[in-house]
């Protein structure tokens, strides 16, 4: 995720579509190194975690450093409550105990980073989240899964909340939550402001927790995340989501994507990149049997 953060300065080529044998090597500038922040704060009770790094070359296969030597705070806003976060295993963590949320609902909380003599800040709110209902999953024979992937696919049911306009950010896993599968994104039921309020996620967004090239297998465990979040945390998943699968011969520009957390001296040329979001979320699974 850090090479799409980085500033990049791509050079545009013309080449014939004739000479597909030709190799044309393109240098992309280095670029500066920046620090980004991938802070996230759920109402999931237990360790929350803040990661910071720096960005590397666009064509660099090196891991992204981690940057150890911040201080790390977030501020529940609402009940005026600082949590400190140390650094410990390339992370930092706060550890409430165990049972116990520091994300509650509908509270705002600021995220502050100070950081090489600057300090950084970003405020988000936790809104609601619905419960799903269920997953089903139906086997499909290769010749009959337009993928042409045998397996199981699998979609969720649930309903969004009636009497507001509320973002969601969906993501599914394969048996363990370590093993990420695919994200989807929705505006209460649907893609779009003022069109489904209160009605069922519609089945292209329920049907996203598939990866239609890798279908789930017998055995496996279909785990499905639904957070809901902010208009601001929901533009920025989007745009990052579709950098991450931008590509093929109509391809777009990369472009940088824009940051929440600001350098709280507004003279001052130092930034970060990364976003801090916080979420209220609900999980459901089921195994394929």
């Amino acid at each position: 995720m850090n090479r799409i953060y980085s500033t990049l300065a791509i050079l545009a080529t013309a080449a014939a579509f004739t000479a597909c044998e030709d190799v044309i090597d393109v240098e992309v500038p280095k670029g500066k190194v920046m620090p980004v922040v991938d802070a996230w704060l759920t109402d999931e009770p237990g360790a929350q975690s803040v990661r910071i790094t720096e960005t590397v070359p666009y064509t660099s296969q090196a891991p992204a450093p981690v940057v150890t030597d911040a201080v790390v705070t977030i501020t529940d806003l609402t009940e005026n409550k600082t949590y400190n976060f140390t650094f410990a295993d390339g992370k930092y963590t706060h550890n409430p105990g165990a049972g116990i949320s520091i994300g509650k609902l509908n509270h705002a909380y600021k995220l502050r980073v100070e950081l090489k003599q600057q300090v950084y800040e970003a405020i988000d709110t936790i809104k609601r989240v619905p419960a799903i209902d269920s997953i089903t999953y139906e086997f499909k024979k290769a010749e009959d899964s337009g993928s042409g992937e045998e397996g199981y696919y699998a979609r969720f049911h649930g309903r969004d909340l009636g009497g507001a306009t509320d973002y969601y950010w969906i993501r599914s896993y394969r048996t363990t939550k370590d093993n990420r599968v695919a994200d989807g994104f929705a505006v209460d039921g649907s893609f779009s402001e003022n069109v489904s309020d209160s009605s069922i996620f519609i089945v292209p967004i329920s049907e996203s927790i598939t990866r239609w090239d890798k279908p789930f297998q017998l055995h496996e465990t279909i785990i499905v995340r639904l957070a809901a979040v902010t208009k601001p945390t929901h533009t920025f998943l989007v745009h990052v989501n579709n950098q991450l699968n931008n590509g093929g011969l109509f391809a777009k520009i990369l472009e940088n994507v824009k940051s929440n957390i600001l350098n709280t001296n507004t003279g001052s040329q130092e930034r970060v990149l990364g976003w801090f979001g916080a979420s209220s979320v609900t999980f459901r699974e089921k195994k394929v049997e």
